[in-house]
């Protein structure tokens, strides 16, 4: 005799009711977070212009039917699309991943807090257009960035103590949850509609993350995050039209998330949600890669004027990082495409070595055919350094470190050159934001005239004024 499975409808999990109060109730106070949410935004943008430059991205790009406009949509940046907010919101998530530029949040599990800029500006532009139509005041970007902020909280403080790596996952189930959430609040949801929409975020199939590693690696990794942000919004919208949602998605046993996903283990949570994330937020300044191999990156670069007449010379390559490198982009063997390249801190170091600099354009196939690229990742060996790999975690810290050095047939050597913090860290923000600056000025010159440059660039330097323009009027800067 089977035993008696009650059918009462238990209380949301406490999981979902902490991420819809904060969604909708909590008051961002900090100025640095919304200083930083607007470098984010401003980075963000910035690393899409840059990928609209590449044909493998664009072509994902555009309505699902060719030639569909539709009135009062939200409109992609760099683009002429006028797309539905769902859409929208993978053309604009699919952009700012493609090249693995924008911001990063490494804990337990890592991710890019920015990918949920996609779901976030698509529906606020949405909303701001369709609320002039009807006569009423559009959203303004103070509230573009409080989503930010909330996103990044939400997706950030979940990683850090809550590994989905380890079970096989991708990590952009967090973006679909933090965009889930966000939106559903953004469009006026109830406390119950986000619980709903959120609870539907969790028991959507998940991810693999079979994309991002050997032997399989490729470019669904650069639009998984754009795919996930825009089911976020098609998730929150679905709620608001009264679609139920699923009290004990993450609880439930045999049939929820923790049974079925996550070994049976509750998610463990080491703080509540602020503006923690966002504050302490890493941005890729300097090099396109993935970013445990950043200082990796840097640390080459800096050793390139002491290798580079000397490339045949060389006996061996130690690259000493943490544990998370390791299991992430420490590769052998044939790299297949972009995404393969990126994603190994062998192929960072070499070009580093070799050509003093790092960009997109060096994991094309074109560059990725020099012979003395595979020859000097034969000569690597990749060692942890175990106290780098607790700092790793450390929340007082959060390092990244690299460090690198070369070893001659001659039985010399360079000096041992090691990075524990990227320029992108919140410790060298000081040196890094000019650079993020530039950065931005860069790519805002691959797609615009100088006058609409100059008009952008304005006003992403006047936190003021940028938080009073309108949501509609800022995205209509970035069209083409």
């Amino acid at each position: 005799m089977s035993a008696h499975i009650s059918n009462v409808r238990p209380k949301p999990d406490q999981v979902l009711v902490d991420i819809a109060d904060y969604a909708l109730k909590h008051e961002i106070r900090s100025a640095e977070a919304y200083n930083t949410a607007r470098l984010c935004l401003m980075d963000t943008l910035g690393c899409g212009l840059e990928a609209l430059t590449y044909p493998a991205c664009t072509k994902l790009m555009g309505p699902v039917v060719p030639g569909t406009v539709v009135p009062n949509g939200a409109k992609v940046p760099g683009t002429p699309y006028q797309l539905d907010p769902v859409m929208a919101a993978f053309n604009i998530g699919c952009m700012i991943r493609w090249l693995d530029f924008n911001d990063t949040w490494l804990a337990a599990e890592w991710g890019h807090p920015s990918d949920n800029l996609g779901g976030i500006l698509a529906t606020a532009d949405y909303l701001s257009r369709n609320r002039v139509a009807a006569g009423k005041k559009p959203l303004v970007m103070h509230e573009v960035l409080t989503g930010m902020i909330k996103a990044h909280e939400i997706q950030g403080v979940i990683a850090l103590e809550n590994s989905f790596n380890r079970v096989g996952l991708d990590h952009v189930v967090l973006v679909k949850v933090a965009s889930t959430a966000v939106v559903t609040a953004m469009l006026g949801g109830s406390r119950d509609e986000v619980i709903n929409a959120v609870s539907n975020a969790w028991i959507d199939g998940q991810s693999l993350r079979t994309y991002r590693h050997a032997p399989n690696t490729g470019s669904r990794k650069s639009w998984a995050a754009g795919d996930a942000t825009s089911r976020g919004v098609r998730l929150a919208l679905m709620a608001l039209k009264g679609e139920m949602g699923y009290p004990s998605a993450l609880t439930a046993k045999t049939w929820g998330f923790y049974h079925v996903l996550f070994k049976g283990k509750p998610f463990k949570f080491q703080r509540k949600y602020g503006s923690y994330v966002m504050e302490n937020v890493l941005f890729k300044i300097s090099f396109p890669a993935e970013f445990h191999g950043q200082t990796a990156a840097e640390c080459a670069v800096k050793l390139h004027p002491q290798v580079r007449d000397r490339i045949g010379d060389i006996k061996q390559i130690v690259i000493t990082t943490h544990q998370s490198a390791l299991r992430i982009i420490d590769k052998k063997g044939a790299l297949d495409n972009p995404a393969d390249r990126d994603h190994c801190i062998q192929y960072i170091v070499a070009i580093g070595l070799l050509k003093g600099n790092l960009t997109a354009a060096d994991y094309e196939d074109d560059v990725a055919h020099d012979p003395r690229i595979d020859a000097l990742r034969a000569k690597m060996v990749c060692v942890e350094k175990k106290s780098w790999t607790r700092d790793y975690l450390d929340p007082n810290k959060r390092s990244i470190a690299n460090a690198v050095q070369v070893f001659f047939k001659d039985g010399g050597n360079t000096e041992n050159i090691a990075v524990e913090y990227p320029i992108g860290h919140r410790r060298r923000r000081e040196e890094g934001v000019p650079l993020l600056e530039a950065k931005f000025r860069t790519n805002l010159a691959r797609r615009f005239p100088a006058r609409q440059q100059a008009a952008i660039a304005g006003l992403c330097r006047d936190q003021q004024r940028l938080e009073a323009t309108t949501v509609n009027e800022f995205v209509d800067l970035f069209v083409i």
